[in-house]
C-alpha cells in the first residue's frame, strides 16, 4: 500500500543572512620583538587585528592607540593603518583580512573590542581550522597569498567562514547590548580567572610545572580549570604551556646566542631530543631548519 505524503500547510522559510563573508585574503600570526615598526598600508578589504600577547600600537587617520592582550580592532577597506611595538612588551598578534560587503559591517568602522571568552574561542577555532586548510605564513607580512594545503580537511574553508561570521555576529549583538546564551558562571569572573591563569602560566616558561601542580597553586580543581581554559582559549592548559615554551625557543633561536642544548635546558625540556621532537610537532620544522629559515641577512 502506498503511503500518501501531505505537503499542504508547510512553508519553507528563507533564512536571512546579516553577515556574509565572501573571501579570505590573508591569515597571519606575527611574533615581533619590542622594537618592531611597520611602514603601514591600506587595501580594499576588511582587516581584523587581535592581540594575543604584549601590546600593539595602532596608528590610523584617527590617531594612535594601544591594543593590549585580548583586544581587537577593525580596519575598514581603504583605511591607512600602521602597527608597531611599544618598546616594552613584544607584540604577538593575529591579522585576518577578508571581504564582506554586508551593510552591518559599517558598525565595525574604527571599532575596538575587548573580546569575551566566547569570542576568543571563535578566534581559536578559526586559527585551528586554518592550520588544516592552508599553509599559513609565519612572521611574513609580505606574504599576500593563502596557499591551500595538500591535506586540506574537507569542509575546512566553510568552517573558517562560519566561525568568522559567528564572531562578527556576536560582536554586533554586543553593540546592541544583547548577550549570547548564558556562559559558564559569571562571564566577567570567568574571564578574570582565565586572564590570571594565562598570566601565571606565562611566568613558567623557564620552569617545569605540571597541570596538576598549577591547578593546586590556583586553588581550583583540575577539572574546573581545564574546562574553562579550554572553552576560553581553545587549547588545553598543557598545550598552552608547551606552546609558550616553543614560542620562547623560537625567540631564543632568532637571537643566535644559545645552542639547542642550552635552549632545551633553559626551557626545562627533559633532553635535547625531546625538545627537538616537540619543536617540530608545533612548528613543522626541526630547530635546525627553523634556524636556517631565520638567518640574519
Amino acid at each position: 500500500m502506498e503511503r500518501s505524503v501531505a505537503t499542504s500547510g508547510y512553508v519553507k522559510h528563507q533564512l536571512s543572512n546579516i553577515i556574509n563573508v565572501h573571501k579570505i585574503v590573508t591569515l597571519n600570526y606575527f611574533e615581533f620583538e619590542n622594537t618592531f615598526q611597520a611602514k603601514g598600508e591600506s587595501h580594499n578589504f576588511w582587516e581584523l587585528v587581535y592581540v594575543d600577547r604584549g601590546n600593539l600600537l595602532v596608528r590610523t587617520g584617527r590617531g594612535e592607540e594601544t591594543l593590549t592582550r585580548g583586544e581587537c580592532i577593525f580596519h575598514k577597506p581603504n583605511e591607512f593603518h600602521a602597527h608597531s611595538a611599544d618598546g616594552v612588551a613584544a607584540p604577538h598578534y593575529y591579522v585576518l583580512c577578508f571581504v564582506c560587503n554586508s551593510s552591518h559591517m559599517q558598525m565595525f568602522r574604527g571599532k575596538r573590542f575587548k573580546l569575551s571568552a566566547d569570542c576568543r574561542r571563535y578566534i581559536s577555532d578559526i586559527i585551528n581550522e586554518a592550520r588544516h586548510v592552508f599553509v599559513l605564513p609565519e612572521n611574513n607580512p609580505d606574504e599576500r597569498t593563502l596557499r591551500v594545503s595538500k591535506n586540506e580537511f574537507i569542509g575546512g574553508q566553510q568552517m573558517i567562514r562560519t566561525y568568522l561570521e559567528q564572531l562578527l555576529i556576536s560582536l554586533i549583538r554586543q553593540q546592541y547590548g544583547l548577550n549570547d546564551a548564558a556562559s559558564d558562571g559569571n562571564e566577567s569572573e570567568v574571564d578574570d580567572l582565565v586572564t590570571r591563569m594565562r598570566n601565571k602560566l606565562d611566568m613558567y616558561i623557564y620552569q617545569r610545572i605540571s597541570v596538576e601542580q598549577f591547578c593546586k597553586e590556583m586553588n581550583y580543581s583540575k577539572a574546573y580549570l581545564s574546562r574553562i581554559f579550554l572553552n576560553a582559549c581553545g587549547c588545553t592548559i598543557h598545550d598552552y604551556i608547551t606552546e609558550n615554551k616553543v614560542r620562547e625557543a623560537k625567540a631564543l633561536i632568532r637571537e643566535h646566542i644559545y645552542n639547542f642544548t642550552q635552549i632545551s635546558d633553559m626551557l626545562c625540556f627533559s633532553n635535547p631530543f625531546y625538545f627537538s621532537r616537540v619543536f617540530k610537532k608545533w612548528t613543522g620544522m626541526s630547530p635546525s631548519e627553523y634556524k636556517n629559515s631565520v638567518k640574519a641577512d
